[in-house]
Parts: structure tokens; C-alpha cells; sequence
């Protein structure tokens, strides 16, 4: 519970032969994380293969094969035909017909022979429904514009040709034709059909010497002129190219969906074949890549990773499964291995894992440090409802989080839910501790303790700074168990987070119980000397003592390249002593902060029954009344979702700044096993 999980150090001899079937197996699996190693005479004599030619040419077919599904699903826009048609494909048929099924082996070759015709054949449907959406968009505008003047009869010839007349057709906004008509010229005709919409529809004649002055006055008003194709009828008129489009129109849409149908039986006949094509390029890659992590001779390869110890007796039947029992498995405890190589893997079981979340937004410990997830665990629950204290809001919260755990579609979204789930459980029994429901602080007086408002908020403050000085003490027994176990024995006795401190810290709060509550004056200078100045001097000497001892180190091994100065290391001592002082006082200072937002959770709630029984004294008991129940239930929303908030964050706060501060780094490297899909 303490401990990441335990890992083992594997080292696979396989054939050559073999070594792509291996990988797919523990790709398979996904319980290995491969490293790479360099060839040496510990590891192979060769170097590990420069795979960067098939990784690139991977990455091309890969391309072309996603562009081609992008393509074929409308990922890319444009998928929609012009006007009332929709396309007949769907969003995203290209999944594979069983997850579960690894995709098929195929070499790179054999992917871009099938997937060459795949091409052809689509970019060839693609092009020609293409073609027809914009012709049939091109008919539709011609449509559109010439449709209010279907029935005026104004000859297309005298559109363009009329060496006499100028005809112009096209729509101005509403509600201007009359300031237009007053400023045209008597030589210029305007005929007005019925408005569409928010455009008037307009007719206009004029000579052709006469064109350029009324252009003009009709672009000013906002007139839209409308145009036509050219017509092989010079008799033709208006509603002759109405009719004519809107037969156009009606042929180019069978031929649209025709072409649509087209589209929409290949991809139901191929998207089979896309996805498998799309799988095996994934599974391709991944198997390419890792192949750069291991050194070989001419005829074997020597794959190295780490596995959960738990896992380990999974990998050996499986290998002898696919290569015949020609393999050769080693695996062996990391003791010897620094302990920033070796991954982290954080495992636990359903109660404690939406706090995995929470320790991995701040970082991984290191493999042989203290793991603190349950010890995480259990602060914040108690944090988060000291400060969140109400029965009622705490059940709201609770319910809530009881909703995401049981319909929640993710593993995320039910961590979350379980997170809640406690953390409104916890709500509840402060809330019932200071007799708080939903605000209401005086059901029977049946608290067991008191509301933070109503009670003395110096004792508040003080189990705050308790609980605070507790939290800080587990870090650092944390801390000096972490550097024992490293080996640094000075760290772990001299650290301000060492012995020494703790001596030092737990020394001011016994001369505050001596001198200042149980009132002792005896032994005032020994107690100081022994508590304080001794600790803080034990703290000073660290800094010093590392250097003097890596500067024999150095001269031992010949090496006087080691740098500083013990005047430096002595100043950096110093400095530490005194930090040592205000960072214990500080971060204990810190954790009033608990109390703070518990009476800042009270107060909300409370101002919202002050402000509610004024209303009511205004309004009256019946509307007052009405109208105070909302502002009460208001109020307690925005506690809900305003104090909730900054509770879970200072509590998060105090858990990274004030308890993991003083034992962990945070430096591990996360265990990222090998797969052939997924993350």
C-alpha cells in the first residue's frame, strides 16, 4: 500500500526471426516496458537497427490511408449535397467489426497494393459526385435568382443584345423601392413583383444610354443584380430558363444521388478493409519503433524491459507459445539499479484510486519511495469536510458523486464520482459534529460540537494548527525513512525534514506546553539549548559535512575537479538553519487556513438567512416568506458549488505544499507499457 508496485528487470533472447511475432505478443499483453539498451559486451555485440526509413514510410501510408477514410466519411466538409439532399454516408463506419481482433499481418507491400485501387476507385466517386454537387449548386442559384420573374417575359436576348434597351433583373431590401422610384430618371422603368422574404424582386428598363447613370442610383439602394447563363434560343426569355433549369435541376439530382449511392456502396464494401489497412500501418509502426530499443548479434535479438513482478509469469508461456520455446527468459530485482531508472507504477484498488489522480497531478515518487496515496487519502477526506462542514450540502455532494459513480460512461467520470462520494460523506459528519443542515443550526441542539460561527473559533484554529502539525510530522518520518533507505544517512539525521528537524519541531511545541499552558518555568535554558539551538546546529552542519565528505571522495578517486568551497557550503548552511525556522512556521501557520474556510462556509450560509429574513420582514409573510426560500436555497447552491471548490483545492494545496513538501519529489518515471493500441 505504501509502495509502488514491485517491478522486475526482463531480458528476452530471441531469434531475429522471431523478434516481430515477440513484440506483437507483448504488445499484446501490454504489461512490459521496453528500454533501450546499447550494445556493449553486457547486452550484444550490435547496436540496435536505424528503422527511420520504414518508421517514415509507415507514417505516409498511414497518412494516405486516413485521408482516404476522412474522405469517404465527410470528415472534410463539403459532404452535404446543395439544397434538401443529404448525403447517404454515415459519420464514421470505418471502425473495426471486432475490437477485441487484432488486425490481420500484412508487410508494407501488401498494404499498398489494396490500398492503390482503394484510391483510384475513390478519388474517381469523389470527383465525379463533386462535379455533379457543383453543377447542380450552379442550377440552384440560376434558380433562385430567376424564379420571382418566371412569368414576366423578359427576353435573355435583350438581357445583353438589345442595341436599343437596357433589362436589368435582380432584388433590393425591403422597404426601399419607393425612395429608389423617386430618385430614377422618367426615362428608366421599374416593375416591382410580390417581396420574398426581406428583398423585393425588380424589374428594370432603361435605355442603354441611360445604363450607366440608373447602375449606379440602383447600387446605392442596394440593388443585387441577377445573372444568367447564356441560352442557345434567341427567342428564349426568363421563364423559358426557368424551366429549362428547373428540368436541369431535376436530372442533376438523380445523377447526384446516384453518385452518392456510389460513395455509399463503397464505403459500406470497403470500410472493412480501410480500418484493418489502418490497423496493421498502427500496429506496424509501433512494432518498427520498438525494434530501435534492442541490440543484437547476426542471428538473435536481446529484448530488455521492466514488468509488475505480479505479471511476470504471464510473459514466459506466451513467448513459448509463439516461438516455439526458442527463447531464452531472465528476469531479476532491481536492487542494484538507481532508483530514477526503474518506472513507477501506481496500483491500487477501487477505493483509493480516484486519489491516483490526485498524487500523479503532482508527480510519481521515485521506485523506493514512500508511497502516499492512502495517507493522501485519508488527509483530504478530512480536510476537505472540515472546511465543507453541512450535513445537507455535504448529502448533495454526496449524491452527486453517487449519480457519476453509478452512470458515469468513463473510469474517469466514476473516480470522480467516488471522490465526491467521500468527500460529501465526510461534509456530513462535520456538518452533523457542528449541527449544520443546510444552514440551520438549530435543530434540537443535538451538535456534538459547534457551528464555527457560534463557537470559539480559537479552538477551531487549534485543531486546525494540530491536525496541520500531525500532517507535517508524518512527512517528515517519511522523509527520513526515504533517505535511510537511499543510503543518505546525513540527509536523514541532519535534513531540516530529518531528525533534526523534527526534534526541533515537536521541541518548540513541547516548550509552548511547558511555558505557555501548563506555566513551568523550570529548565527554561537546557530545554532551549537542547530543543532548538542543538537541532538548528545539526541542521547548519549538514551542508558542510557533504562537502568536506564529497571532497574526499573526489581526492580519493584522483579526481580534483570537484567544485565550491566549504565558506560557501557554511553560508548555505546558515541560510538553511534560518529557513528552517520560517518554513516551520509558515506551513503551520498554513493550516488555519482550514478553520478560516470553515467559517467562510458558515458565513454564506448564514448571510443567506440573514438576508432572507429581511426580505420577509419587507415583503410580508407570504411573498417574504416565497421569496426568502429562494434566496436560502440560492445561497446554499452557491456554497455547494463556490465553497465546494475552494475547499477540494485548499485542501489539494495543503496536501502538496505542506505534506508532500517535506518527503517527495515527485521525480519518477511513469511505467508506459508496450501496446499495440491505445496510449
Amino acid at each position: 500500500m505504501f509502495s509502488p508496485v514491485a517491478m522486475m528487470r526482463l531480458g528476452a533472447v530471441v531469434l531475429e526471426r522471431d523478434e516481430r511475432q515477440v513484440l506483437r505478443t507483448l504488445g499484446r499483453l501490454g504489461v512490459v516496458h521496453l528500454l533501450k539498451a546499447a550494445a556493449g559486451p553486457d547486452t550484444a555485440p550490435l547496436p540496435p537497427p536505424d528503422r527511420s526509413e520504414e518508421l517514415a514510410r509507415c507514417d505516409a501510408l498511414l497518412a494516405r490511408v486516413q485521408g482516404l477514410r476522412q474522405r469517404l466519411a465527410g470528415e472534410k466538409g463539403g459532404e452535404k449535397g446543395p439544397g434538401p439532399l443529404t448525403t447517404l454516408r454515415v459519420q464514421d463506419p470505418f471502425l473495426p467489426q471486432d475490437p477485441f481482433l487484432p488486425p490481420p499481418v500484412m508487410t508494407l507491400d501488401e498494404v499498398e497494393a489494396s490500398l492503390a485501387p482503394l484510391e483510384a476507385r475513390g478519388q474517381e466517386l469523389l470527383a465525379r459526385e463533386l462535379d455533379l454537387r457543383q453543377k447542380l449548386g450552379q442550377v440552384r442559384g440560376t434558380l433562385e435568382q430567376v424564379e420571382p420573374f418566371q412569368d414576366t417575359g423578359v427576353p435573355l436576348a435583350g438581357l445583353s443584345e438589345s442595341p436599343f434597351l437596357h433589362f436589368a433583373f435582380g432584388s433590393l431590401p425591403a422597404g426601399t423601392f419607393e425612395d429608389l422610384r423617386r430618385k430614377v430618371p422618367a426615362n428608366a422603368v421599374l416593375l416591382p413583383l410580390a417581396a420574398r422574404g426581406d428583398q423585393q424582386p425588380l424589374v428594370v428598363i432603361t435605355s442603354r444610354k441611360a445604363r450607366y447613370a440608373l447602375d449606379a442610383q440602383l447600387k446605392e439602394a442596394g440593388f443585387r443584380q441577377g445573372s444568367v447563363p447564356g441560352h442557345g434560343d434567341a427567342t428564349a426569355t426568363l421563364g423559358t430558363l426557368f424551366a429549362d433549369s428547373r428540368r436541369d435541376a431535376e436530372g442533376l439530382e438523380v445523377e447526384w444521388k446516384q453518385a452518392a449511392d456510389a460513395v455509399a456502396a463503397m464505403v459500406s464494401e470497403s470500410s472493412g478493409l480501410i480500418a484493418d489497412l489502418e490497423g496493421v500501418l498502427v500496429v506496424e509502426r509501433r512494432v518498427t519503433d520498438a525494434e530501435q530499443n534492442f541490440p543484437r548479434t547476426e542471428r538473435t535479438v536481446l529484448i530488455t524491459g521492466w514488468a509488475p513482478a505480479a505479471d511476470v509469469r504471464t510473459i514466459e508461456p506466451r513467448l513459448a507459445e509463439v516461438t516455439g520455446g526458442r527463447f531464452l527468459l531472465r528476469s531479476a530485482r532491481p536492487d542494484d539499479v538507481p532508483e530514477s531508472e526503474i518506472p513507477v507504477l501506481l496500483r491500487h484498488g477501487w477505493l483509493l484510486r480516484p486519489f491516483v489522480m490526485l498524487v500523479e497531478n503532482y508527480g510519481l515518487p521515485t521506485y523506493r519511495e514512500i508511497e502516499p496515496t492512502a495517507l493522501m487519502a485519508v488527509s483530504w477526506i478530512v480536510m476537505f469536510g472540515m472546511m465543507f462542514g453541512d450535513a445537507g450540502n455535504g448529502a448533495v455532494v454526496a449524491a452527486g458523486g453517487l449519480y457519476l459513480l453509478l452512470k458515469g460512461k468513463t473510469m474517469t467520470m466514476r473516480d470522480a464520482g467516488l471522490l465526491l462520494v467521500m468527500a460529501g460523506l465526510s461534509s456530513v459528519g462535520f456538518g452533523i459534529y457542528y449541527g449544520s443542515y443546510f444552514g440551520v443550526t438549530e435543530i434540537g441542539g443535538h451538535e456534538l460540537g459547534h457551528d464555527p460561527l457560534k463557537g470559539n473559533p480559537m479552538n477551531l484554529m487549534i485543531a486546525a494548527v494540530a491536525l496541520g502539525a500531525v500532517l507535517m510530522s508524518i512527512g517528515m518520518v517519511l522523509n527520513i525513512i526515504n533517505r535511510f533507505r537511499r543510503g543518505d544517512v546525513i540527509g536523514g539525521l541532519l535534513d531540516k525534514f530529518g531528525v533534526a528537524g523534527a526534534v526541533f519541531y515537536w521541541g518548540v511545541f513541547v516548550l509552548l506546553l511547558k511555558f505557555a499552558v501548563l506555566r513551568e518555568a523550570g529548565l527554561v535554558v537546557p530545554m532551549i539549548i537542547l530543543v532548538i539551538a542543538l537541532p538548528l546546529a545539526a541542521v547548519a552542519v549538514k551542508e558542510p559535512l557533504h562537502f568536506i565528505l564529497a571532497k574526499r571522495r573526489a581526492e580519493h578517486a584522483g579526481d580534483g575537479s570537484h567544485g565550491g568551497s566549504l565558506s560557501e557550503a557554511c553560508i548555505e548552511s546558515a541560510a538553511e538553519a534560518f529557513d528552517t525556522v520560517l518554513a516551520f512556521l509558515a506551513n503551520t501557520i498554513s493550516f488555519v487556513r482550514l478553520a478560516a474556510y470553515a467559517m467562510a462556509h458558515a458565513a454564506v450560509l448564514l448571510a443567506s438567512f440573514v438576508i432572507a429574513e429581511q426580505i420577509q420582514k419587507g415583503a410580508g409573510p407570504v411573498i417574504g416568506g416565497a421569496l426568502g426560500l429562494v434566496v436560502i436555497i440560492g445561497g446554499n447552491v452557491v456554497a455547494i458549488l463556490l465553497e465546494g471548490i475552494v475547499a477540494s483545492v485548499q485542501a489539494l494545496r495543503l496536501e502538496y505544499y505542506e505534506f508532500f513538501g517535506k518527503f517527495f519529489s515527485g521525480s519518477g518515471q511513469a511505467f508506459k507499457p508496450f501496446r499495440l493500441s491505445g496510449s
